[in-house]
């Protein structure tokens, strides 16, 4: 897991810009640092500040960074690398790494079948120097070519630079777990990197805020749902797509105004033949048992997120059984966030599984003043304002990790998306349900789902009207009866430049079946924004954050699953539950109830915190130039006094009061992007 930066300039430019992006992601590899940059007489491999004292004794041929007080300047290609050693701890990792004299690459990310893949190509004439699977990518490509992407069972985002071919190839993995974004400076510099912040570094930049994202995020409280970003002009390469430049072309004419060409290479599929429910629950054991066995591939230790909840009980539960199977020594650490309301604390379930496991847990409890002081920290290293304060616990969750020394973390992220775990898709089912005219086992489904679970009739009608009505439909019964507001008095939105409408249209999440909303979830909605927050508050502490249930093995068998192997008489993650019987403690696995990392937010806003939100909310009128109209106050007082229904909204609007301070952003012009 690293950090990665490149650039593409047709004007001179100092090394020290690629030198300043990449310290700008220090944190994502304390281990090693690395350029490589292209001159008149060819391409350098150069060492800097920070690059390992191993590297620079076995490869005498570095050359300096930046040899005199401004930098040596070039004009053309650039390529920088921060390294968290995770696989081959040795100089041999050191990157960006060659392969056959001719193609270099800069890689964030962990490609988990690559000792079987290396067999592969060694039967092909290829030979290795070291153990990564960064050679073997490199091997895959030169082999494959683009086509290597389909052979990856992992996460990565990379950039490699065939000098042969005066080519840059840029790829990121099926779901978008590793981050990549590019941004075109005004003088036409191509420049990519793993965050948004990197491009602060570049001559040129200038923070704007894209009203139209800002919108979505304000009102609808989504983000990273499309290919733009709440930075006006900062692109990310979308999930499962890779783009191919020219470098010639792009460098000798300039990238300003051109369009990135950008390929998909993968889709989920839509259809299968579904298996019947005994089948697929022993495929699903298997599939899961099996992806979490190739994410521990490591040659430090892996410890495991803990919720209480079934998807991160299941990751160490099947952890636990395959070390104890494979003869594994030395503890297996869990780390868990608690709360100090008893409404959103999971201690019990967390305490149940290790006393199931006997496992070592370790627990941190945020504390309503370090969420607060500590959220100017947290949105700088998030490079965008943050939905919650659950995101303060996930970040000391990984603070915690990294204490202990633990630098390679699973997690459940994706489990909800693809086996029906939240509640909406209850909607969805019974919105199927109705269409086909199964009015009997409509009613028996929507009993179940209001006995079982926290749910008002009211919601539940709301939920299937989004999947039986067209989207104008519901908008106009949802204005009628005051809820959704696109609209909202507290958002000046000519300031903001954004237009009106509900996001989740064009996704795909409304009027969908539960195949079509869980296909949504994972690549346009839910995930990609929990990913986002997931891999900024693990690399902020120099771990990696793996995801078991995202292996595009489960993921392709699990979508394909008929809808009632989900969703049944109120029970959610029907196929999941039985696949785990034996493994988990059975008041984990018949939990009925979900929280996930919760802070204690609302128990902070109508009580011991109320000052400190009011203060915040002050502030970010100020900071907004308008934006933020006073009237946020009036809602902020109703959820306070329990007149209103809680909701996340005042911390989004003070992470983005936040965000526009601490990235110094324009709002006041900011312009609207389509999309």
């Amino acid at each position: 897991m690293c950090g990665i930066s490149g650039l593409l300039s047709p004007v001179p430019m100092s090394r020290d810009v690629i030198l300043a992006m990449n310290k700008l992601v220090a944190h994502r590899g304390p281990d090693d640092e690395g350029f490589l940059v292209q001159t008149e007489t060819g391409v350098q491999s150069l060492f800097g500040p920070e690059t390992a004292e191993a590297v620079r004794q076995e490869n005498s041929s570095l050359a300096a960074a930046s040899s005199s007080p401004n930098g040596e300047a070039f004009a053309g290609v650039a390529l920088g690398h921060r390294r968290l050693a995770i696989m081959d701890l040795s100089a041999a990792g050191h990157q960006p790494m060659c392969y056959k004299g001719h193609l270099w690459i800069t890689y964030n990310g962990e490609i988990y079948n690559f000792p079987e893949l290396r067999l592969q190509l060694e039967s092909l004439g290829h030979s290795f120097v070291s153990r990564t699977d960064t050679e073997v990518i490199l091997a895959a490509y030169a082999e494959w070519g683009p086509a290597c992407l389909q052979r990856f069972n992992g996460m990565w985002a990379f950039a490699i630079y065939d000098t042969s071919r005066r080519e840059l190839f840029l790829a990121r993995d099926r779901f978008g777990i590793k981050p990549l974004y590019y941004w075109v400076s005004p003088s036409g510099v191509f420049a990519f990197g793993s965050e948004i912040k990197q491009f602060t570094a570049i001559p040129g930049w200038s923070a704007k805020g894209n009203g139209q994202r800002l919108y979505d995020f304000l009102v609808w409280g989504i983000a990273d749902h499309t290919d733009e970003t709440m930075f006006e002009g900062v692109m990310q390469l979308p999930a499962g797509c890779f783009a191919r430049l020219d470098v010639d072309e792009w460098v000798g004419r300039g990238s300003s105004g051109r369009a990135v060409p950008i390929t998909s290479w993968y889709e989920l599929p839509t259809a299968s033949i579904p298996p019947g429910f005994d089948v697929a629950t022993s495929a699903v054991r298997d599939l899961l048992t099996n992806s979490v066995a190739r994410h521990m591939r490591s040659d430090i230790p892996v410890g495991s997120c803990l919720s209480g909840g079934l998807d991160s009980s299941s990751i160490v539960c099947l952890l636990k059984s395959i070390r104890q199977d494979r003869g594994m020594n030395g503890s297996q650490l869990t780390f868990s966030a608690r709360s100090e309301s008893s409404l959103v604390d999971e201690g019990r379930w967390i305490d149940e599984v290790i006393r199931h496991t006997g496992l070592e847990s370790k627990t941190v409890m945020p504390r309503m003043d370090e969420v607060f002081d500590q959220r100017r920290q947290i949105v700088w290293h998030q490079d965008e304002p943050y939905g919650s304060t659950s995101i303060h616990a996930q970040w000391s969750v990984f603070q915690l990790a990294a204490e202990e020394q633990i630098r390679v973390m699973l997690d459940g992220q994706g489990a909800d998306e693809l086996f029906g775990g939240y509640f909406n898709f209850f909607g969805a089912s019974l919105g199927e349900q109705l269409k086909r005219g199964a009015l009997l086992e409509f009613g028996r489904d929507a009993l179940a789902a209001l006995q079982n679970h926290d749910i008002k009739m009211r919601s539940l009608a709301i939920m299937t009207c989004h999947h039986v009505f067209p989207p104008r439909l519901v908008r106009a019964g949802a204005a009628l009866l005051g809820l959704f507001p696109h609209e909202p008095s507290w958002l000046d939105l000519a300031r903001l430049q954004a237009v009106p409408r509900d996001p989740f249209v064009s996704s795909g999440v409304r009027n969908s079946t539960v195949q079509g909303l869980s296909a949504a979830q994972l690549r346009r909605t839910n995930l990609p924004m929990l990913l986002h927050w997931e891999d900024r508050s693990s690399m902020a502490h120099s771990v990696e954050a793996r995801m078991p249930f995202l292996d595009h093995d489960l993921v392709e068998f699990v979508l394909g699953l008929p809808a009632r192997y989900k969703l049944h008489r109120g029970v959610t993650k029907r196929v999941l539950r039985e696949a785990m019987y034996g493994v988990l403690p059975e008041s984990i696995r018949c939990r009925k109830d979900k929280i996930g990392f919760a802070t204690a937010e609302e128990f902070w806003l109508k009580s011991t915190g109320a000052r400190r939100f009011e203060t915040a909310i002050d502030s970010a009128i100020e900071t907004s130039h308008g934006i933020i109209r006073p009237q946020i106050h009036s809602l902020l007082q109703e959820m306070m006094h329990g007149q209103a229904r809680f909701s996340f909204l005042p911390w989004r609007v003070i992470s983005f009061s936040d965000w526009i301070d601490r990235f110094a952003v324009d709002v006041g012009s900011a312009a609207m992007i389509g999309g």
